[in-house]
């Protein structure tokens, strides 16, 4: 009982960064900030480093934020963490130009729960960044579908007619 309390008072903790501490316009001090509140925690906690990956992506700074990311895995980030830490990457590594890899991570992930329209989303802008347009929008429409009051079957189908550029060994 007390890991939850404890991790609910440091989700708490971090959400109250991101309200009141983070500042876009103010990158070394969000850092700073950050830093200090994950001083809280164990050096190499899995969960700070995703936290800290995350500010860094926040802030433009894909390029440190990758590593953060990658050390979160091998501290063995788990549960919804590891899923969004997931998909946070893959975009952040399209956004860098590595969309093959995005793509990779983004289709070999399991479904992410309350997260599973965002893991769709940057899926299909990946899909579209390798040129695999007809695979980007059926994911897109894949995704949309669920949330329509009609026209599910008719949208289904067309979506199941779109060319795939996937290559078939």
């Amino acid at each position: 009982m007390t890991v939850t309390v404890t991790v609910t008072a440091w989700q708490q903790k971090v959400d109250r960064f991101y309200e009141q501490d983070f500042d876009d316009d103010d990158p070394k001090g969000s850092i700073v900030r950050m830093r200090e509140l994950l001083s809280e925690r164990p050096e190499g906690d899995a969960e700070s480093l995703f936290e800290l990956a995350g500010v860094y992506d926040s802030l433009g700074l894909e390029n440190d934020a990758i590593p953060l990311y990658r050390q979160a895995f091998e501290a063995g980030l788990e549960g919804t963490s590891a899923l969004r830490a997931s998909i946070q990457l893959a975009s952040t590594l399209r956004n860098v130009g590595e969309s093959a890899e995005a793509v990779s991570i983004l289709e070999s992930m399991p479904d992410a729960g309350m997260d599973e329209g965002a893991r769709q989303a940057f899926l299909a802008l990946a899909l579209h960044d390798e040129g695999r347009h007809g695979d980007a929008l059926r994911t897109a429409l894949l995704a949309l579908i669920p949330t329509l009051d009609g026209y599910k079957r008719s949208l289904t189908g067309y979506a199941a007619e779109l060319p795939s550029s996937v290559t078939k060994l």
